[in-house]
C-alpha cells in the first residue's frame, strides 16, 4: 500500500533554487522512497542521484570545485544526495555547489544526525531547511483507512509501531521479526560507527533501562550506577541514541515555584515497535502490564509527529511537584499554557491537579483516551 507522506507538501513548498533541504530520520522510514516518488514526475535527465554509502558516487564530489561541479550537474535541475552524512566535508561541498550552480535545488537525505548536522550546521546558513521524516504517523495512516479500520488497527500500532514496511506483513510473528531485524542491522549500526564503540551490551542494556521507564523521569546517576558506568558516559549515549532517532527527552516544566520538579527528564521513543523490540515483548494488551506505558509512548510520538508536520513551534514538557502532582504532557505555545493527561481508559471525570490550577489558571486541561485521541494526532 502507498501512502502519501504529511511532509509531501512542506517539501515541495521548500524546495527552492540554489537552496538545499535536509531530510532526515531513522533508517527505514521511507526516506528513499518518498524521494523517489518525488522524482517520478521529474524527466531522468533533469537530476543526479548520488549515494553516500557508494565510494564511486562520493568520489564524484571529491574534487571541491565549481568546475567539477559545473560538469558534473550539466543540464540538471535537481541534485539528490542519500545517506549524504557519510560523504567527508558534505557541508562545505554544498555550500559550493548552490552558490555557484545556477538554479540548482538539492536534497540531502541522512539516517544519522551526528555529522550531517555537524557538517552542514555552518557552511550552510541560510541556504538550508531541515525536514523530519518519522515512522508513519497515524495522520499518514487516516488517508487509506476509515475510523472503523483505526480502531481495529490501534493495539497492533500499540504494539508494533509504524514502520512503513509491516503493513506487507500479516503474522505477528513476521512483524516482530522484521522489528528485530530494524533495530539490530540498522537503528543500532549508525551509532557502533562512532566514537569507537564497538560492543552494544552496555547500550542494549541502557535502552532496556529506559524502554521499562517510559513515562518516568529518569535518573542518570542512577542509570551509571545499574550499568556500572559515569554519569558523563549515560550522558554521551543518550545523546547517540537521540542522534539516530531511537529516543527523544522531554524536560520538566516549571516557573520557578519551590516545589516544582524542573530538572529531571523523561526519555520516549520515536517508535512502539522499537521500544518493545528492545525488551522483546510482542504480546496482545490482554496479557501485559504495561499498557499505560505504551499508551503514554504512542501518544507523545503520535503528538512530536503531528507537530512536526504542521510546523508548529511550541515547546514540549512534563509536570510534577516533589509532593507527586503530575501532569504528563504540557506544550507552551505563543504564551498559552496546555496540560494533558494521558488514560487509556477512562474511567471517571479526572481534574487538573489542584497544584496545577492555582499555579496556573489560565492553562488549559484536557484528558486524552481513546475516545478523543485522534482529535489530538490526526
Amino acid at each position: 500500500m502507498k501512502y502519501i507522506r504529511a511532509i509531501a507538501s512542506l517539501f515541495l513548498k521548500r524546495l527552492l533554487p540554489n537552496k538545499v533541504v535536509l531530510l532526515i530520520g531513522p533508517r527505514r522510514v521511507g526516506k528513499t522512497i518518498f524521494i523517489k516518488s518525488f522524482m517520478e514526475g521529474i524527466p531522468k535527465e533533469k537530476y543526479l542521484v548520488l549515494n553516500g554509502d557508494d565510494v564511486l558516487d562520493a568520489s564524484l564530489l571529491k574534487e571541491r570545485s565549481v568546475a567539477n561541479y559545473k560538469r558534473l550537474l550539466d543540464g540538471k535541475e535537481y541534485l539528490i544526495i542519500d545517506e549524504a552524512q557519510h560523504i567527508p566535508d558534505i557541508g562545505m561541498i554544498l555550500k559550493l555547489i548552490v552558490d555557484s550552480i545556477e538554479g540548482i535545488k538539492v536534497v540531502a537525505s541522512g539516517s544519522s544526525a551526528f555529522d550531517l548536522y555537524h557538517q552542514v550546521g555552518e557552511p550552510l546558513v541560510g541556504r538550508k531547511s531541515t525536514l523530519h521524516l518519522y515512522p508513519l504517523a497515524q495522520m499518514e495512516f487516516k488517508e487509506v483507512e476509515d475510523f472503523r479500520m483505526t480502531v481495529a488497527s490501534r493495539e497492533e500500532r500499540l504494539i508494533f509501531g509504524g514502520y512503513p514496511e509491516l503493513v506487507q506483513y500479516t503474522d505477528w510473528r513476521d512483524k516482530a521479526s522484521y522489528l528485530n531485524e530494524v533495530m539490530n542491522d540498522y537503528l543500532l549500526k549508525d551509532i557502533l560507527i562512532y566514537d569507537g564503540l564497538r560492543n552494544s551490551d552496555k547500550l542494549f542494556s541502557l535502552l532496556k533501562l529506559l524502554a521499562f521507564q517510559v513515562g518516568k523521569e529518569v535518573s542518570l546517576e542512577e542509570l551509571g550506577r545499574q550499568l556500572a558506568m559515569s554519569k558523563n558516559t549515560v550522558e554521551k549515549y543518550l545523546e547517540l541514541l537521540s542522534k539516530v532517532f531511537v529516543i527523544y527527552k522531554i524536560g520538566g516544566y516549571s516557573k520557578n515555584l519551590r516545589k516544582e520538579v524542573s530538572k529531571s527528564s523523561r526519555w520516549y521513543f520515536y517508535d512502539n515497535g522499537i521500544r518493545n523490540a528492545i525488551i522483546q515483548n510482542f504480546n496482545r494488551l490482554d496479557m501485559r502490564t504495561d499498557v499505560g506505558e505504551l499508551w503514554e509512548n504512542y501518544l507523545a510520538s503520535e503528538r512530536l509527529k503531528y507537530q512536526s508536520y504542521h510546523q508548529l513551534n511550541c515547546k514540549n514538557y512534563f509536570w510534577r511537584t516533589y509532593d507527586q502532582q503530575e501532569l504528563d504532557w504540557v506544550e507552551e505555545d505563543a504564551g498559552k499554557l496546555l496540560g494533558y493527561e494521558f488514560k487509556y481508559k477512562l474511567h471517571k471525570k479526572i481534574k487538573p491537579p489542584a497544584a496545577w490550577a492555582k499555579a496556573y489558571p489560565e492553562a488549559q486541561f484536557v484528558v486524552i483516551h481513546q475516545d478523543n485521541y485522534l482529535d489530538w494526532i490526526v
